[in-house]
């Protein structure tokens, strides 16, 4: 993440609060910028100020995050993009400058008035010279409310440009992406409010009061895996939150249902960009940085003490291992419920949709991408350890039902997964190898182990399934081969058989917990995820 300065670095690397540095650094703020940021934020008077201040930024980056046609909701589109109108998008724009002008002038209050005589003055001055330094002067940002200033009258240039490109017949996405790079700049040059940075966190917007989960991102051993967890769990609650800004806007409409509808797209925009930095962020780097972090405590242990210290770097060694895997897992399930999310639940910009059939689409999306967040939450504390109270971590009496819906739903699409793997595994047995052409027969244990990452492993770790490293063996063994062993197969199908008892019997169990008494299992809502995921 580029932009963290290390203002913690004099503090002793084993001792450093992943948390707080994360919460006070990403941002890229010195401490007395920062100090006056919070300062100018407790003098506001404006009822719910944080909320609009989380939305304004939210807005801001989604300018940025909007400009990526990957960040945009509907199914892959098969027609080049330099062949697609942009108009649509453009007015969303324009909309959303809208909000952001219209957010800043009610955070400039007095200086409002300043601005608006300033803009007059640079209309009517004759000489030049006076009107460049007025701008220069405008330019200074030495204040939180200076920086302010400057954003606003930057963004109003922005929606006078955007409202006269609307008016054309047609936008192209060069000229649309054009204009969001200008926003992008302007932004990245505000001092006191640019959210750009990927996987950003601000105290007023991120901080976390539950004691369980601080003990959780504070406890972790290592200060590589005690980073890796703490930006997961706050990247994992800032996506919840813009979740929950989504909702808001589409249940409080704003001055238009035109405008509430683009605020969300460009929230839902940021969410997308979020979840897929996060997957990635995971995906390449939670391995080489746990291993660097070992190989340090390998190298720091001395030749003499390496005997002594075997056994403890060896159960080193296993919990690093599992801290990955299951940081691993929760990338692979975001990457698989951000596509579900995106390309089912919501509707492309296309379909233009109505404020009621966005809202409608918002309770869709909510209702699946809320619980999956949260299962990620209570898998992570349940991997390392923790026993987390949904119900207190999320702060929602309804997060247990959710979270017992879900584990439910992802129990029984598992097994089916199971018992596919197992079906196939039997038949590659009965017809041997020289019946398979093109290809290895082991490919579909591969794909199985795939759809394992994403949600076989978070299920073993939260039933505590008493032959996982039987089951993970088994599969391990069968897929480092690249020729058919009979005996490595029957191993993992019997494995797999065993596994799908205990999905079966889970499934079961957790039916008849009291919260799903009244809530009968959705086979065939269920069946359709399972198709998602399975990529049909």
């Amino acid at each position: 993440m580029q932009g963290v300065v290390n203002a913690g670095s004099d503090r002793n690397a084993e001792e450093r609060d992943a948390y707080d540095d994360l919460l006070r650094d990403t941002r890229g703020l010195r401490r007395e910028q920062a100090q006056a940021r919070e300062a100018w934020l407790a003098g506001m008077t404006m009822d719910r100020k944080v909320e609009h201040l989380f939305e304004l930024e939210i807005l801001l980056k989604g300018l940025a995050c909007f400009s990526n046609p990957r960040n945009h909701p509907g199914p892959p589109r098969k027609t080049p993009v330099v062949a697609q109108d942009f108009r649509e998008h453009a007015a969303i724009v324009r909309e959303a400058l809208t909000r952001i002008v219209h957010t800043c002038r009610s955070f400039l209050a007095e200086r409002e008035r300043a601005f608006v005589f300033q803009r007059y003055l640079e209309t009517v001055l004759p000489d030049d010279r006076a009107r460049r330094r007025l701008v220069g002067e405008a330019l200074t940002q030495e204040a939180p409310e200076q920086s302010l200033f400057v954003l606003r009258q930057a963004m109003t240039n922005l929606l006078e440009v955007t409202t006269g490109l609307t008016r054309l017949p047609r936008v192209p996405f060069r000229l649309l992406y054009a204009l969001l790079a200008v926003a992008q700049r302007e932004i990245a040059q505000t001092t006191y409010f640019n959210p750009l940075h990927a996987l950003e966190f601000r105290p007023e917007f991120d901080r976390i009061t539950n004691s369980q989960m601080l003990e959780l991102m504070r406890g972790v051993s290592g200060e590589h895996a005690r980073r890796l967890v703490a930006l997961t769990v706050l990247s994992l609650f800032r996506m919840l939150r813009y979740i929950a800004l989504a909702e808001s806007i589409a249940r409080d409409a704003t001055e238009t249902p035109k405008r509430s509808v683009s605020l969300v797209y460009l929230v839902l925009s940021v969410l997308r960009s979020d979840a897929r930095a996060l997957s990635g962020y995971l995906r390449r780097r939670a391995g080489p940085l746990l291993a660097n972090g070992f190989e340090d405590d390998v190298f720091r242990t001395s030749a003499i003490e390496i005997a002594v210290d075997y056994e403890r770097l060896l159960a080193r060694g296993h919990e690093l291992r599992d801290i990955k895997a299951t940081l691993e897992g929760v990338a692979a399930s975001l990457r698989l419920e951000m596509r579900r999310a995106f390309e089912r639940d919501f509707p492309a910009l296309d379909s233009s949709p109505s404020l009621d059939d966005l809202r409608a689409a918002v309770g869709s999306l909510t209702a699946n991408l809320r619980p999956a967040l949260q299962h990620a939450v209570m898998f992570l504390g349940r991997s390392l350890g923790a026993r987390l109270d949904a119900r207190g971590v999320f702060d929602d009496e309804s997060a247990r039902r959710a979270l017992s819906e879900r584990l439910r739903r992802d129990v029984w699409m598992f097994a089916q997964i199971v018992r596919a793997f197992a079906l196939k595994a039997r038949s590659v047995k009965e017809l041997g190898q020289e019946r398979w052409l093109g290809g290895s027969p082991l490919t579909f244990a591969r794909e199985f182990m795939a759809y394992f990452r994403a949600m076989g492993y978070p299920l073993l770790r939260a039933a505590d399934y008493p032959h996982v490293d039987a089951f993970l063996g088994a599969m391990a063994s069968l897929t480092e081969a690249d020729l058919l062993d009979p005996t490595r197969l029957e191993a993992a199908v019997t494995e797999a058989e065993r596994f799908r008892t205990f999905l079966t019997e889970l499934f079961e169990a957790i039916s008849r917990r009291d919260e799903l008494a009244t809530t009968p299992f959705d086979r065939r809502a269920a069946a359709e995820a399972l198709k998602l995921y399975l990529g049909d």
